[in-house]
């Protein structure tokens, strides 16, 4: 073998080696309940970026949205630690979080927006989780507060629909704090059951039949995954939404309130950034972001012949003209 020849297979050992040594530090997140182009995912992927975790670099995600049934989200879970998911973010709620706790005892998770973690039985206490678990409470106000944003915006509103999934863990919980904020409101509320994406056609055509005068809307994975159908059905019946993110109103909701993403995102890549690092979920508290944004959308107002009250442009974080 000439000397030119053994050079090169001794650059290319070293650029293998190089290559291998590079894919060992490539730390895997698995992401149970998003898609890796969904603006969620995004925002994450931007906010770890600030703390160093560069995508293809020393971090890869893998996205595995799942489907509309909570009951297989297990399997999803599973097949993430399969694939070797150093820790799950989870992204689709509370009901999701708790099946894949059941799929792993070890394996840190992190629940990312999930309602009150302690009363689901997630884990024992928010300060001291004391399990595989951590993450971000999806602090809310009553649930009734929805209804009052869409009853002012419609000051003549006497019919609301809301959507519900019945395979959320939360479901009696959310349907019964709007029915006691309907009654104060002097509204009628006609809930309806929403548990797969054929049942929102059929809660459409009901509504379609009984002229109710706002949609309201939780931010159950259900709606979040087909939140551009859901909007689209709502536009075609002239019917105003209120939604609970901010990217509903971006799509063509009325109004949204929710947390705000930023601090939500910023705050969950610290604690990741720390599970990355060593830290077990155990032993971090769950953090619980306090700031609200109220989204108007002009847009879906003039499209509806909708005037939003002074009131609420001028409470308003964010307007959308």
């Amino acid at each position: 073998m000439n000397c030119a020849r053994r050079q090169l297979l001794l650059l290319m050992g070293a650029a293998y080696c190089g290559w291998v040594q590079a894919q060992a530090g490539v730390r895997v997140i698995g992401v149970l309940g998003n898609s890796r182009d969904d603006p969620a995912t995004q925002a994450l992927v931007t906010a770890m970026e600030k703390l160093g975790w560069n995508e293809g670099r020393n971090v890869r995600y893998d996205c595995r949205p799942g489907s509309d049934d909570y009951e297989r989200l297990g399997d999803v879970a599973r097949a993430l630690l399969a694939a070797k998911a150093e820790v799950i973010v989870v992204t689709a709620g509370v009901t999701a979080a708790l099946a894949a706790r059941r799929a792993t005892e070890t394996t840190p998770i992190f629940a990312l927006g999930v309602a009150d973690p302690v009363r689901f039985g997630l884990v024992r206490s928010l300060a001291n989780p004391g399990a595989n678990v951590t993450g971000i409470v999806a602090t809310t106000p009553a649930w009734g507060k929805y209804l009052e944003l869409a009853r002012e915006a419609l000051p003549r509103a006497t019919r609301l629909a809301l959507f519900a999934n019945p395979a959320n863990v939360g479901f009696d919980d959310y349907v019964a704090q709007n029915e006691v904020a309907a009654k104060a409101l002097g509204l009628q509320l006609k809930v309806l059951r929403v548990a797969e994406e054929p049942q929102l056609d059929s809660a459409f055509d009901t509504l379609n039949r009984e002229r109710v005068d706002v949609l309201v809307f939780g931010p159950d994975r259900i709606f979040i995954r087909h939140l551009g159908k859901l909007l689209k059905r709502a536009e075609e019946q002239q019917l105003p939404v209120v939604g609970p993110t901010r990217q509903a109103a971006l799509a063509g909701a009325l109004l949204s309130y929710s947390l705000d993403p930023r601090e939500v995102y910023e705050r969950s890549a610290a604690l990741l950034d720390r599970i990355l690092r060593g830290s077990r979920p155990a032993d971090i508290a769950f953090e619980q972001p306090t700031r609200y944004l109220l989204v108007v959308n002009l847009e879906a107002a003039r499209r509806l012949g909708i005037i939003v009250p002074s009131s609420l442009m001028l409470r308003a974080d964010e307007v959308l003209r």
